[in-house]
């Protein structure tokens, strides 16, 4: 028997409950987004941009030799250097340094100075000076490419603002560094976003890969497309070439009002608040930097109607920011009723756990469901959206980040829910990609000299 109090909480929640009829209206307007990013004409005001990669090719297993990347998306970098036998074996070995915080916000120069200064270091403790080492550089900030070696930085994201960088070639930035020095031989032969890297790092082991999904702090994807679908670009500059891979920047879907039929009043909350309002709406309704936020706003909202935690300390939950993303992770892993998890997120939140009941803890996990199983069928009517553009039969999605990684359900229900959609008798598989951002990049940098090596011959 359902108490009064947990159907008031039910009801209250209901307006995160997503129906058939809202994820197909939602995976429709994604495909109309997506054709419209692609075309020239619409492409200024599309929300979903779908910017062209100039990766032509995924790998075939064929790649061999020795490889740099450079993977920079957040505090700090890591370097890696990557080995690859004609037997399909590869070995690695990496080391992540720091950017401190001068860095950070100091003038672009020396950033890349820093950079490549790290990069001489490892290459000489090595001992592989002597090497042209091709490499490919993981940069996960908005970028407007012109080539695979060829883009600029559209703007700083995530506690960056180094002078000088933006609207500038960011490959160019580093090879300068690099002859700066002179004592290493680099050859910067791709830029790519970490969406990119985790479908190259996954194609590797599986052919049948086609498209690449980020779901953690932010969300993002790329697919491949036929190059005559792609008018931002001219198709005679790609002579032979059929296919390239396109990063969609889907973050920004719902920009154009695309979501207003299921936003909440919770969605626009966390949105207001943002750092970034009105921007980035399908983002921030789907992703770890926003989750724990939105589950917050609910939970305050149920307290004000004392429906939750009524006599406990609930000073800390009223603090924006308080409820992290994996807390909902470790809610939803505990056993059907059993909330030893639970508890300790709520002990962490300044809670006793004793002033809390178990109604309190099922209804903590309603909530943390109601927000996450929502995310991830927005993702999968994404992911749809996708599959149906592209029309293969049997395709492998590769999938990384924190909320997939870490959330006990999401796989499951974007299983099950892709499966509804595309019909019981589509084959596709969803694959955690091992390491994309590190080892997708130097398997761009192998793709490009596999296919300079075929040519020489």
């Amino acid at each position: 028997l359902l108490t009064r109090r947990r159907r008031l909480i039910e009801d209250f929640v209901r307006d995160l409950m997503l129906n058939n009829d809202h994820i197909h209206v939602m995976e429709q307007q994604m495909r109309d987004a997506i054709k419209m990013g692609l075309k020239k004409e619409n492409h200024e005001n599309a929300s979903v941009k779908c910017f062209p990669t100039y990766v032509k090719e995924l790998p075939n297993g064929k790649e061999q030799g020795k490889f740099l990347s450079l993977d920079l998306g957040g505090t700090n970098f890591r370097v890696i250097f990557m080995e690859l036998t004609k037997d399909k074996e590869f070995m690695m070995d990496s080391k992540i340094y720091a950017i401190p915080h001068s860095v950070m916000i100091g003038p672009g120069v020396e950033l890349f100075d820093h950079i490549a200064d790290c990069l001489a270091m490892f290459v000489l403790d090595r001992k592989i000076q002597d090497e042209t080492l091709p490499l490919g550089f993981t940069f996960s900030f908005p970028l407007q490419q012109e080539g695979l070696n060829k883009a600029t930085l559209v703007k700083w994201t995530k506690g960056f603002n180094c002078a000088g960088v933006e609207g500038e070639d960011v490959v160019g930035l580093l090879q300068e560094a690099l002859e700066r020095r002179g004592d290493v031989k680099i050859e910067v032969c791709a830029i790519l976003n970490d969406t990119t890297g985790c479908l190259m790092s996954c194609a590797w082991r599986d052919n049948r890969c086609r498209i690449g999904l980020i779901l953690g702090t932010g969300t993002n994807a790329c697919y491949l497309e036929d190059i005559k679908n792609i008018e931002t670009l001219n198709p005679e500059d790609f002579p032979g070439q059929e296919h390239m891979v396109i990063n969609t920047e889907w973050g920004a879907f719902g920009d154009k009002g695309e979501l207003n039929f299921i936003k909440t009043k919770w969605d626009e909350n966390v949105d207001e608040m943002s750092v970034n309002p009105g921007k980035q709406i399908y983002e921030k309704m789907i992703s770890g930097m926003y989750m724990g936020e939105l589950i917050r706003q609910v939970l305050v909202d149920l307290m004000k109607d004392d429906l939750i935690f009524v006599g406990a300390d609930r000073e800390q939950l009223l603090e924006r920011g308080s409820f992290f993303t994996r807390y909902a992770s470790e809610i939803e892993s505990d056993p059907v009723g059993e909330y030893t998890r639970c508890r300790q997120a709520l002990e962490e939140l300044g809670m006793d756990p004793d002033e809390v009941s178990d109604d309190d803890c099922s209804a903590l996990r309603y909530v943390c469901e109601a927000v996450s199983r929502r995310a991830s069928m927005m993702a999968s009517a994404g992911i749809t959206a996708l599959l149906k553009k592209m029309d293969y039969k049997d395709v492998v999605i590769a999938i990384d980040g924190s909320v997939f990684r870490f959330h006990p359900h999401f796989k499951n229900v974007m299983q099950s829910r892709i499966s509804q959609l595309m019909g019981i008798n589509y084959k596709f598989d969803l694959l955690l990609s091992e390491d994309g951002s590190g080892r997708g990049a130097a398997l761009v940098a192998a793709v490009l000299k596999r296919d300079d090596y075929g040519k020489a011959k």
